[in-house]
């Protein structure tokens, strides 16, 4: 393979936006997929661990999706919103006591040993349930894994679960690493979790700390005559301020997730070469939030956190920091998705004098310099949004008296102090809705997560009856009366506020205009890519 030859120049300035505009045109492609070439995207930060089996995030998505695969992928056009991958179907008990995996044959891990049930038995028995950060959850309840033969898995749990929410939940936490890879040592510590062994359409070639990650085609991938690229080469930018510049000068192919400003949005959409795409992130809410340390005695009050909610103008936040494409939140449900979200929940106005009221009857009272207490502010730093929010709720939090420090991190040291050391007071986080509020939002806020979980209640809030409602939930078969328990939840989180909902928003890509099969389906920018292809 011929050597890497990558300008170095700073690219990527991200800006993250909903897309609830439709101004910005979706280009397709009609023509057949043409085979090779080497497709080189953006990417702005280098995750400590390339597992997906373990980390459930975008950051590791956005490469390993490629390599190591799920049971099955969100989809435009499938049933129940899916389309198989490792396996072909999915049925579940009426009871909600297990779900059978039929699953793909002749499937090959990247190493040439066979793909079987009994990979699927060991990820979600030995990494799914103990150690993923949002399957522990989903899976809490799953005692066994039947294999009856190498190509039925059947799912068996404790207590009923729902069949909804392990259909929601495949697309994202159901990533299958090889058992014979895995098997010995400690899982956490295992090379492959840096250099991932897969079934996927690519293979891991090559990382260059601070440099790039290359991937290589597979070439006994199961996809029939995929994948059509023979490298998919993701250049470390950490800096984010130069996307547009290096698409227009073809260093890059593909900014996704928001990596072009939204400033220069309008000016790209016209330059000739360049294609603006707004599909493919309908099933990854983003949602802007200010997590709590409940540790901290003056934000264990619920008047100093309604204080602080009413110091935030969600609509100039919207309108200044997202430049319209955003929408204001009011509770941990996104307004987008039709089956869960409830607007009947308690809402926090923008209102100063509101809050210093507030501030005063819990007893904060000013000193002589106005200062009421002081906070550590942690941003977080993935996202220009979220650093811009975060200087905003500085300044927003000194208009009520509160003393904020910001601390900036790198994205290591920020999971690290927020989700490990919990060294912080507030910090800004970025989570997603993925769909089911079992699967990426009641972790947020349910007690007993264990240390180190990223993108958890890690503030060390526990409210009983929350915790009730969040397992009844997790155990109700019919779909009328689960959805009905999540409006209830929704209620009571905004009641309580264990953390502030503020925004809520989605991604674009821009992409030079000879990247084929962009966007076609909701997960795209974290799904495999076996039929992206380069015309030229």
């Amino acid at each position: 393979m011929s050597e890497l030859t990558i300008s170095r120049r700073g690219l990527l300035a991200g800006s993250a936006l909903l897309l609830a505009s439709t101004a910005l045109p979706t280009i397709g492609r009609t023509q057949a997929p043409k085979r090779g070439g080497r497709l080189i995207v953006a990417a702005d930060s280098e995750p400590r661990n390339l597992n997906p089996a373990i980390v459930a995030s975008n950051g590791v998505f956005f490469i390993s999706s490629k390599i190591v695969e799920t049971l099955a992928e969100a989809s435009f056009d499938g049933k129940d919103g899916l389309e198989p991958r490792l396996a072909l179907s999915w049925q579940g008990a009426t009871d909600g006591l297990s779900v059978t995996f039929k699953l793909r044959d002749g499937v090959k891990w990247h190493d040439g040993k066979p793909f079987t049930s009994a990979d699927v038995a060991f990820s979600a028995l030995s990494i799914w349930k103990p150690l993923q950060n949002l399957g522990r959850t989903v899976f809490k309840d799953l005692e066994a894994v039947d294999t009856p033969d190498e190509l039925t898995a059947v799912f068996k749990f404790a207590k009923p679960t729902p069949f909804q929410l392990i259909r929601n939940a495949l697309p994202a936490l159901s990533s299958v690493v090889p058992k014979h890879v895995y098997e010995v040592g400690k899982i956490e510590e295992n090379p492959a979790n840096n250099a991932p062994v897969g079934t996927g359409p690519f293979k891991f070639a090559e990382y260059k700390a601070g440099q790039y990650y290359r991937l290589s085609k597979n070439d006994a991938y199961w996809g029939k005559d995929e994948p059509y690229l023979d490298e998919i080469v993701y250049q470390v930018l950490p800096d984010r301020t130069s996307a547009a510049a290096g698409l227009e000068a073809e260093e890059i192919q593909l900014a996704a997730f928001s990596a072009v400003p939204l400033a220069d949005l309008g000016r790209i959409a016209k330059v000739p070469g360049l294609k603006v795409i707004t599909k493919g992130y309908e099933g990854l809410t983003y949602q802007l939030v200010v997590e709590i340390n409940h540790r901290r005695k003056e934000l264990a009050d619920l008047k100093v956190r309604q204080a602080i909610a009413h110091a935030i103008d969600k609509d100039f936040v919207v309108k200044t920091i997202f430049l319209g494409y955003a929408a204001t939140a009011t509770g941990p449900v996104p307004k987008n998705d039709p089956q869960f979200y409830t607007a009947d929940v308690p809402t926090y106005p923008f209102d100063v004098a509101k809050a210093n009221a507030l501030l005063d009857e819990a007893g904060y009272k000013r000193a002589d310099d106005g200062k009421r207490f002081a906070l550590k502010l942690l941003p977080a730093p993935y996202f220009n949004e979220t650093k811009q929010f975060g200087d905003y709720l500085r300044q927003a939090l000194a208009a009520i008296g509160i003393d904020a420090e910001i601390v900036n991190n790198d994205s290591a040291a920020h999971i690290k102090a927020v989700y490990t050391d919990h060294a912080f007071d507030l910090a800004v986080g970025p989570p997603v809705f993925r769909g089911d509020p079992a699967i990426s939002t009641t972790i947020l806020v349910q007690s007993g997560i264990p240390d180190g979980v990223p993108f958890s209640n890690q503030g060390g809030y526990k409210n009983p009856d929350l915790d009730a409602l969040i397992a009844k939930a997790s155990e109700t078969l019919d779909t009328t009366a689960r959805t009905e328990l999540y409006k209830q939840f929704q209620k009571k989180v905004a009641a309580d506020l264990p953390l502030i909902n503020v925004a809520e928003w989605s991604f674009i890509s821009v992409a030079r205009d000879t990247v084929g099969n962009i966007a076609n389906n909701p997960r795209w920018a974290v799904s495999n890519w076996a039929d992206t292809y380069l015309e030229s």
